[in-house]
């Protein structure tokens, strides 16, 4: 232990930072008597420590200081098997970089990062894709463990077959009182920050980084959490930045528990699919939510909200308020037709006949978006598509300006992913199965096309949705 009470120096316990010792060990020692005397700070000074997977225990912070890094090991052995939840799904699988389980007062902080040397798992993801990835072992083991799941879920989750379950940078399972601050985390294998049953989460200051290519390199998912505060974080990742889930379809319904009452403000998200994503796991619900003084600079969407028939929940009570994007490719979604994690074979999902409303049908309603200004934007304006026996439901659009590119070569994209594939380009609000909603103050200016397109709708309000160039032949709103 180090002079001062409760404050244990990782070198004092035979760690090196020359980027070469493996550390595992030394940080398991560490922690061990960190454990004994009831808790205290693991404190890693500058330098680069390779190691495996690092347990936290309750009462206990872990301090990175500037110049440290904790960069993490290629060897599937480092890795230990824990029960985790993967996708949505509870399961047991590979070891998260950082994980802990059952904690309370549990912190990471510092100036210094957190690397998960991903692109090792990342070549593992794209050869499971070509078919070319070998099951090991440990995986086989994994299905055996996992064996009800691997028996029932169909789904077209690339590494769902194999059981390749690339882990988090950093999970926290039911764990109370969590603070992240300061710290960079990057190149995780997997999602990068998973928070799986957390209570009072603060998080605050915290870079988010990983490539623009890096498969499913979400920033922070916040999973069947409750109060969490999230605030002046900066993400620039592979995949969605800040998302929150609650578990996926008959999985997600059995343990039944939302995330609810989250507070996000004062970030700023540079690339990723989508700025603050809600789904698509919604099986336990997501209500209390707000989203406010944030800038999404380049994200593929910014707002986006995405689930389907075979997912269920009741996604409610969602406010958004002072929102600045630049070169979105759409700056708000709701997409109840998502198409990925599903199981092909079922006709069910993509249909456009009404189904029966059962326990998988998801619901998405009150959710207000003000003071929203988007510049740049590049596919769509808007899209809400909702389901033809369960529409989405109040809406409110209240002082929203939107402005497509003008860029005559600008090819667009999905504004969100669909049934099938459906690309726009330079084009306005579109909203189909929509019910009791709002367009109040909204300014939408489109390369071509009108500014709103309605379909499928009841009662819709529309106050002063507007176009300053109105194109020739073509409706402001089009109603069909």
């Amino acid at each position: 232990m180090d002079k001062h009470q409760g404050f244990f120096n990782a070198v004092h316990y035979g760690a090196v930072g020359d980027g070469a010792t493996k550390n595992t060990e030394s940080f398991a020692k560490a922690i061990e008597a960190i454990q004994a005397a009831g808790g205290g700070t693991l404190f890693v000074p500058a330098g680069t420590y390779l190691t495996g997977a690092i347990h936290l225990v309750s009462n206990m912070t872990l301090h990175l200081d500037a110049g440290a890094k904790l960069l993490f090991v290629s060897d599937l052995d480092e890795y230990p098997t824990v029960k985790t939840r993967w996708s949505g799904y509870e399961c047991y699988g590979y070891s998260p970089c950082i994980y802990g389980y059952e904690l309370s007062n549990v912190a990471i902080t510092g100036r210094g990062t957190i690397d998960g040397n991903g692109s090792w798992w990342w070549n593992g993801y794209f050869d499971c894709k070509k078919g070319e990835r070998q099951q090991t072992e440990r995986e086989r083991g994994f299905a055996e463990l996992n064996s009800k799941l691997y028996q029932e879920v169909k789904s077209n989750i690339v590494e769902w077959e194999s059981q390749f379950l690339r882990p988090a940078l950093v999970q926290l399972m039911h764990c109370d009182n969590v603070l992240l601050q300061g710290v960079t985390h990057q190149n995780s294998p997997f999602w990068n920050t998973h928070l799986v049953y957390c209570q009072n989460v603060t998080i605050h200051s915290v870079t988010f980084n990983s490539p623009e290519n890096a498969p499913n390199t979400d920033g922070l998912d916040i999973d069947s959490c409750a109060n969490v505060r999230v605030s002046d974080c900066h993400f620039h990742v592979g995949d969605d930045c800040i998302v929150i889930k609650s578990g996926i379809d008959e999985d997600g319904r059995r343990i039944g528990k939302p995330s609810e009452n989250i507070a996000i403000t004062n970030c700023t998200m540079l690339k990723g699919h989508g700025g603050v994503v809600l789904g698509s796991e919604t099986a336990g619900g997501l209500r209390n939510i707000v989203i406010s003084n944030c800038i999404f600079i380049g994200t593929e969407r910014g707002i986006r909200m995405k689930s389907n028939r075979a997912r269920g929940g009741i996604i409610e009570d969602i406010r958004v308020s002072n929102i600045l994007m630049q070169e979105v490719l759409c700056p708000f979604t709701i997409n109840m037709f998502y198409r990925y994690g599903v199981d092909p074979a079922n006709e069910a999902l993509a249909s456009e006949t009404p189904q029966p409303i059962t326990e998988c049908t998801p619901a998405f309603r009150n959710i207000y978006l003000s003071d929203i200004t988007a510049r740049g934007t590049r596919a769509s304006a808007g899209f809400l598509y909702g389901l033809p026996e369960q529409p989405i439901e109040d809406v409110v659009l209240d002082n929203v300006t939107i402005e497509m590119t003008t860029n005559p070569d600008e090819q667009g994209g999905e504004p969100d992913m669909v049934r099938d594939v459906l690309n726009m380009a330079g084009e306005g609000m579109f909203a189909k199965y929509v019910k009791a909603c709002e367009f109040r103050n909204v300014r939408i200016e489109t390369r071509q096309g009108p500014a709103l397109t309605l379909e499928a709708y009841e009662d819709v309000l529309l106050e002063g949705v507007r176009m300053r160039t109105v194109h020739p032949n073509t409706p402001v709103i089009d109603k069909r």
